[in-house]
């Protein structure tokens, strides 16, 4: 389009949408969760470290605060809404009934196991919508048409706030964090059902009764019953039986229990999993200052903040203002104390900032008359001008 369009009036109408011409060829069919979630549920309920990694990214993220910025240029979905009242819903009270702690740990829980979180805004409050009964109608025209909670309620997407993990065959719905380590998690969970078993019945390998003759049927069922009957390893016993007949015990099975602990074999599980949800198996390990601290920086840069950062990107769209997460609080992103000191000390006395500048950085009330930059004295002349100052002329008495 060239510059003189606009004045001849053939510019195209800012208020005007286009459509996307490839919409109609996408999945249109009704979607809900592309992975079954009981699987992700039960090994979140079960397995030790599936749940400390998930609660362990839940109660991080929950901790963090969002600053609501000014009012974008890009229309929203909600139209009149202050600034306040989205700082109320997003930090304070979401609605009557729930915290803000509850509230977004319920909406994080959903988002590492399902991968999605629906969010339901009724004009006033915010509601969880838990997302394995969600299911997303898609639009052969825009892009999608309706939800439909339990196959009952329907919402229009005006009233749905859909933040979305990342997912390569769906542009709908996002895959649980978990899904690659699903095989992980059920190997673990075999192992641990084989360990119960084992010790459940005595701890004791199997064993096989040898008869020189033959034996019918119902004497081999009544044998069975009478070793179950006085032998009863689920209770403990250690009743001995006499053998007579010729009968002889013969072992078939040379277990070691150290290799029924399965202990190096746990572990490394226990690693693929927690990468799996991005975080680093030292900070659930042993380590020390050295490993620790970079290892901790490394899990909010990478896992914790792009999690925050994609539920703020879809709050921005929806109610029209910046969100900025607030991460100057946070333990593990702020440098040394001795650093971050020596920082803003060298910034204010070069006059880069006031001191009341730097008292705010580092989280102090502003002093008053410590709000003009300090001009850094040099003995060879004025910092402001160079001429002024320095060695006193020749001759001058």
């Amino acid at each position: 389009m060239a510059w003189y369009d606009r004045l001849i009036g053939r510019a195209p109408k800012v208020d005007e949408e286009k459509l996307n011409p490839a919409q109609p060829y996408f999945d249109s069919k009704i979607e809900s969760s592309r992975e079954p979630t009981f699987s992700f549920e039960k090994a979140y309920e079960d397995l030790e470290i599936v749940n400390r990694g998930v609660n362990m990214l839940v109660d991080d993220c929950a901790e963090i605060n969002v600053k609501v910025g000014a009012q974008l240029s890009t229309q929203s979905i909600v139209k009149g809404i202050k600034r306040s009242r989205v700082d109320l819903l997003l930090n304070k009270e979401p609605n009557l009934f729930q915290d803000i702690s509850a509230f977004r740990r319920n909406l994080l829980i959903d988002y590492i196991i399902d991968g999605n979180i629906f969010i339901y805004y009724d004009g006033v409050h915010l509601y969880h919508l838990p997302a394995s009964k969600m299911i997303i109608h898609a639009s052969e025209k825009t892009y999608i048409e309706k939800y439909t909670y339990n196959e009952t309620v329907t919402f229009s997407p005006r009233e749905i706030i859909h933040v979305k993990e990342n997912s390569f065959y769906s542009i709908y719905r996002g895959v649980s964090r978990l899904k690659p380590a699903l095989r992980t998690m059920i190997l673990m969970k075999r192992m641990r059902e084989f360990q119960d078993n084992f010790f459940k019945n005595g701890a004791v390998p199997g064993l096989v009764l040898k008869s020189p003759n033959t034996l019918s049927e119902k004497i081999k069922e009544r044998m069975i019953q009478s070793w179950q009957a006085r032998y009863r390893p689920d209770a403990g016993g250690r009743r001995p039986l006499i053998l007579d007949g010729g009968i002889e015990i013969d072992e078939i099975s040379n277990v070691n229990f150290r290799e029924l602990d399965f202990q190096s074999a746990i572990e490394e599980n226990e690693k693929i999993i927690l990468k799996a949800l991005g975080i680093p198996p030292i900070l659930l390990d042993s380590g020390n200052n050295a490993n620790l601290r970079p290892n901790m920086r490394l899990y909010y840069l990478e896992t914790i903040l792009p999690i925050i950062r994609k539920i703020n990107f879809a709050m921005e769209r929806f109610f029209g203002f910046e969100i900025i997460e607030e991460a100057s609080n946070i333990p593990a992103l702020q440098p040394e104390l001795r650093d971050q000191a020596s920082y803003y000390q060298a910034l204010v006395n070069t006059g880069i900032i006031s001191p009341n500048e730097a008292r705010v950085a580092l989280n102090f009330e502003p002093v008053e008359g410590y709000d003009d930059l300090r001009v850094p004295a040099n003995i060879a002349g004025s910092a402001v001008n160079p001429d002024e100052g320095g060695r006193p002329p020749e001759g001058e008495e």
